[in-house]
């Protein structure tokens, strides 16, 4: 009974710091609030200096920026991950050239980000992954 009771109560100190830290974390937004109190409530007899807003506005360009950062290497790493499990699969997409468009066929051999496009390698030749109509199962059945 002693155990299901610790269990309990360690469960929930995990819950209550796992809520505390979301809400210690300093978005945007809320810098920005922060800010503009200060300057609503500034002492008239010694204002803000120029230097010191300037500082504290270079300081919510970096928050911004590295709130942007993060959102889009999470979404990156996501995505790469995602196109990732295409690997060793068998794909089809539509090529087009001079000749006309054909449905070319190939197994995935890696996938590769360049100018923020993902590509899958397939027997040398980089496909953009929105070319891509159809995943297959690759591995023994795979024709090479």
């Amino acid at each position: 009974m002693a155990n299901t009771i610790s269990g309990t109560s360690s469960a929930s100190s995990t819950q209550a710091s796992g809520a505390s830290n979301k809400m210690n974390t300093l978005g945007k937004d809320e810098f920005l609030k922060i800010l503009v109190t200060q300057l609503k409530n500034q002492d008239p007899m010694q204002p803000l200096q120029d230097t010191d807003f300037i500082a504290q506005m270079a300081q919510f360009s970096s928050v911004e920026q590295l709130m942007n950062m993060s959102e889009n290497m999470g979404k990156l790493s996501q995505n790469l991950g995602l196109a990732s499990s295409m690997i060793d699969k068998n794909v089809e997409w539509y090529q087009t050239n001079e000749s006309g468009t054909t449905l070319k066929s190939g197994k995935v051999d890696s996938i590769v980000v360049r100018d923020s496009i993902q590509y899958a390698v397939v027997d040398g030749e980089s496909i953009p992954l929105d070319k891509i109509v159809s995943i297959g199962q690759g591995g023994e059945g795979a024709s090479e």
